[in-house]
């Protein structure tokens, strides 16, 4: 699975405005015993581009963010 898929995995699990943290698709592609942290360059690159192909949206406490800068959730758009 690539991040993108982990990505558009869990958030065709969840509600349709439902978000999801950045880190719960590491830990799917880490797996149960993976270090999760280090797939999270790997996710933060596929939220780019996932983002840039207007595939998702971003946010942060409610506010739209335009591109990824600092914590974040992630959203289908």
């Amino acid at each position: 699975m690539t991040p993108g898929e982990a990505i558009l995995s869990l958030l065709g699990q969840r509600a349709e405005r439902a978000t999801i943290c950045p880190s719960e698709a590491a830990r799917l592609l880490a797996g149960p015993q993976g270090d999760w942290r280090a797939e999270m360059e790997a996710v933060h690159a596929a939220t780019d581009e996932l983002l840039e192909d207007g595939v998702i949206t971003l946010s942060w406490k409610g506010e739209t963010k335009q591109k990824r800068r600092g914590p974040y959730r992630i959203a289908r758009r």
